[in-house]
């Protein structure tokens, strides 16, 4: 009998697959199709101070392999999924949650981080300063070594729970975001999230997502993803959770090897809602396939 548990910080999880923030709404809109307490945790959707109605509309662009979206962080705000989202999501699903939070200034992170620190059902808060869905803030906090550093140090000081911090593939260099958010005081990282991208429109010769560029995520994506979860990996001495067009078993182990501790699915989640689902069920068969007994003893394998 394999084991597929675990140990993410202080989170113990069944197993490292995770749906990933703003891929599987709050959790509890799967519960309708599945038992989702199979699930290692969720990631909920990205969440902000103030309720964010996101960006113009065409916000999805297909591609070959993968999609770019442009959503731009909707959500009902952070009190909003407090009251409502959370206990909604505790409904159907026993297991701690992670809370994504995104934000515009550094006080809006730790107020945010600091409502969602009190929170029992939230085991780990991970901070995506990589978003590059959004015109202001975002993005820039994580692509400076320097103002990764200072937004994950005043966020570390205001919550007691496991901080990851997401990070953002269009920075000069992953791995140096990484050391200083580990040097401010980040239990984890997150990586990656979406590259940035673009279509445009054959018969209208214009781009197709309003907001022009978004988020490229797919199994496109993923070998950029391994290489940068593997550099990471031999930069830091934190866990790290490898996400980035994630969509098998043997993609889960793959990133397990490169260095990850737990792996996030995300844009398969779009194309088909048991995706989750489905890559926990292979995971012992590919498992006992490849001779593996406990999942966790292949974690940075192949360095």
């Amino acid at each position: 009998m394999v084991n597929t548990s675990v140990q993410l910080s202080t989170m113990h999880l069944d197993n490292p697959v995770i749906p990933a923030s703003g891929t599987f709404g709050f959790g509890y809109e799967f519960a309708e199709l599945y038992d989702i307490n199979v699930l290692g945790s969720i990631s909920m959707k990205g969440t902000t101070r103030e309720p964010r109605f996101g960006n113009p509309t065409p916000r999805i662009a297909e591609c070959t392999a993968g999609l770019i979206n442009s959503v731009g962080l909707q959500n009902p705000g952070i009190d909003k999924v407090i009251e409502h989202e959370i206990p909604e999501l505790s409904k159907y699903y026993t297991k701690p949650v992670i809370a994504n939070i995104s934000g515009f200034a550094i006080d809006e992170y730790v107020e945010c981080c600091e409502k969602a620190d009190k929170v029992d059902k939230i085991g780990m808060i991970e901070l995506n300063i990589s978003c590059p869905n959004v015109h202001n803030g975002g993005m820039s906090f994580g692509t400076s070594a320097e103002s990764a550093y200072e937004v994950t140090k005043a966020v570390r000081a205001v919550t007691s729970k496991p901080l990851f911090v997401k990070l953002t593939p269009n920075a000069p260099s992953i791995a140096e975001i990484a050391v200083a958010c580990e040097k401010a005081g980040a239990d984890g990282v997150s990586l990656i999230n979406t590259l940035l991208g673009m279509r445009i429109d054959l018969k209208t010769r214009k781009p197709v997502i309003a907001n022009v560029k978004g988020g490229f995520s797919g199994p496109a994506v993923f070998p950029v993803a391994l290489r940068m979860v593997y550099e990471v990996y031999e930069a830091v001495n934190i866990p790290i959770m490898g996400m980035g067009g994630v969509s098998s078993a043997a993609d889960v182990i793959e990133m397990m090897l490169a260095g990850a501790t737990a792996v996030q699915v995300g844009a398969a989640n779009l194309k088909d809602p048991y995706a989750c689902k489905n890559i926990i069920d292979e995971l012992p068969i590919e498992m006992a396939k490849l001779g593996i007994e406990n999942l966790s003893d292949i974690i940075g394998g192949a360095h």
